[in-house]
């Protein structure tokens, strides 16, 4: 740690915080212009959750961004959050605060340092070029320090790099590890050039799949920047609703998201729709990265054939080739992703639990669990679609 004395604040607004002093650690590659690696952690996504009310009073996401400080320049944050539940989150802890609480303890509040609702990898400790190894360990030490402060039951640091596990664990975290499907681009020319790649009967599958589900009676568009209209999101909440309402009961997102989405992410991103009869019946939208397509939410309100795997899977695909992007992050879950050519890659959190007796039982389970999710993802990449499959340094 430098000598030099770094101060960690605790803001519970984005307002707080200057967006250049975030971003300058959040995204410092997209000074050039580009889009950023990570777009969820960037300043105007993150204010567009709370903003909306997506985040904050009566959403289960109380915001407690840290900002880590060196002679007066913001050197490092994170998306920190106070807890009362364990909704949105991807890495499933409801076992553990039952074993909890039926033991005696109370397992809520908890610190949740994540990207609400988004189970993408990339950098939870964010930290200005030049000042990785004192920004990160001061972020570490200030959310520590403060759920201990505040004797919280746990912190969980979630979906971040292979990078940041290895550092917290050196300070003393558990680490855990799960799994996710991505699509990774082999150099392919095209989308014939991926179906190549694949054994005939895989590639015979997506090709019927691809003609049924565009034979549904309209036309698909993707759509992104300026050419995406205030009706477009009129219709996608339609979907949203209603996956929201099928996979959590309530939808996390607000509808005053999508409107700030309209006015401050449409460059980050991609809609596409399926049009009949001159309106939207279905639709994905997906997050633009800087070498990735990050796929999000899919919704409809007319059934039909295999659109699912077009819009969501086959159209992603098209558009990371088409645009030089390294690969295709589909989301949570989902094995029925391997026969479209997505590959199990294991995705990493860091916990950390004050009760040194839970603590001890959660180290062995996760020992335990690491293991597991090795074998499957060597068993299920073993029945991958491909003669022989692409890889990536993956974080």
């Amino acid at each position: 740690m430098s000598e030099r004395q770094i101060t960690i604040t605790t803001h519970e607004s984005l307002a707080t915080i200057a967006q250049e002093d975030w971003d300058a650690c959040a995204c410092p590659e997209a000074l050039d212009g580009g889009p950023p690696e990570d777009p969820f952690t960037t300043y105007r996504f993150l204010k567009a959750l709370e903003d909306s009310g997506s985040v904050g009073a009566g959403t289960g996401w109380q915001p407690l961004y840290l900002t880590a400080e060196l002679d007066g320049q913001v050197i490092a944050c994170a998306p920190l959050y106070g807890k009362n539940q364990s909704q949105g989150e991807y890495i499933f802890d409801h076992n553990w605060a039952q074993a909890f609480e039926r033991a005696g303890g109370q397992y809520y509040p908890k610190l949740q340092m994540a990207v609400p609702f988004t189970p993408v990898t990339g950098r939870r400790l964010l930290t200005r070029p030049g000042f990785e190894q004192d920004g990160r360990a001061s972020l570490l030490q200030g959310a520590l320090q403060l759920a201990e402060r505040n004797q919280l039951s746990s912190l969980h640091i979630t979906f971040c790099t292979a990078e940041e596990r290895d550092a917290g664990v050196q300070m003393g975290l558990m680490g855990r590890s799960t799994q996710q499907f991505h699509w990774l681009n082999a150099g392919y020319n095209n989308f014939d050039a991926f179906l190549a790649a694949l054994s005939s009967r895989k590639r015979k599958t997506i090709r019927k799949e691809r003609r049924v589900a565009q034979a549904f009676g309209g036309e698909i568009i993707a759509l992104s920047g300026d050419q995406i209209e205030p009706h477009h999101w009129d219709a996608f909440w339609q979907f949203y609703q209603d996956t929201g309402a099928r996979k959590w009961g309530t939808p996390y997102l607000t509808r005053a998201f999508f409107d700030m989405a309209h006015e401050m992410l449409r460059d980050d991103i991609l809609l596409v729709m399926a049009m009949r009869d001159g309106r939207p019946v279905a639709g994905a939208m997906n997050v633009i990265g800087r070498s990735a397509l990050f796929g999000r939410y899919w919704g409809c309100v007319e059934d039909h054939p295999c659109l699912h795997f077009e819009l969501c899977y086959y159209r992603a695909i098209d558009y990371a080739i088409a645009h030089g992007l390294a690969r295709v992050e589909a989301g949570a879950q989902g094995e029925h992703k391997l026969a479209r050519g997505y590959l199990p890659l294991p995705t990493h959190s860091l916990h950390w639990v004050r009760d040194a007796g839970f603590a001890r039982a959660i180290a062995d389970y996760l020992e335990a669990e690491r293991d597991a999710v090795d074998q499957d993802i060597e068993i299920l990449t073993s029945y991958g679609p491909f003669k022989s499959p692409p890889t990536e340094d993956h974080q």
